[in-house]
């Protein structure tokens, strides 16, 4: 038979291989699906600021959608395209892995065939299928980080593609297949 001694031994034991014994247990981890996403960003073109929740409680927030759509537009011909919400979820993603508390400076987020072709002509840099042209891409400046930093970052995440341009000082983002290039 076994002693009151032995059973609260052996109870006891059994708390600490469950980390139960006094120490504090972490708090589980939020659902993903309910993280509150914000994005806070600065279009280095337009000057135009926005600040803004745009999936909360599980769900996208179609106005807040709305105005991004307007936000990330075509800055040289005004052209607004729906923004794919897996591009504004990698650059959410993004900034929660670095830490990020400033705003972050949009260069480029949806381009028109015009603007695009116009761009080509003057750049070998710029690909004749652009994911920029179904909105699904950003271009981004960090404030405080490198561009080595933001692109090592966003490539370990593996949420899409990922274009490291250290001369023009910004990171290309997409929520297309995952791949990487430049220097």
């Amino acid at each position: 038979m076994t002693s009151r001694r032995s059973l609260l031994t052996g109870l006891g034991a059994a708390a600490l291989v469950a980390g139960l014994g006094g120490v504090a247990q972490a708090q589980p981890r939020m659902p993903a699906a309910l993280v509150r996403r914000r994005l806070n960003l600065r279009h280095l073109h337009t000057g135009e600021v926005v600040d803004i929740v745009y999936h909360q409680n599980g769900r996208y927030l179609p106005e807040a959608l709305a105005k991004m759509n307007r936000f990330l537009r075509d800055h040289r011909d005004g052209s607004v395209h729906p923004i794919e919400v897996e591009v504004l979820d990698f650059l959410h993603d993004l900034t929660v892995e670095l830490g990020i508390t400033d705003r972050v400076g949009i260069v480029c987020g949806y381009r028109s065939p015009r603007s695009n072709a116009l761009l080509r002509a003057n750049s070998s840099g710029v690909a004749k299928r652009s994911l920029h042209l179904q909105g699904m891409a950003i271009d981004i400046r960090v404030p405080g980080k490198r561009v080595k930093t933001v692109a090592e970052a966003a490539m370990d995440l593996r949420l899409g593609g990922v274009g490291r341009y250290t001369r023009s000082n910004f990171v290309h983002i997409d929520c297309g297949r995952f791949r990487t290039w430049g220097a």
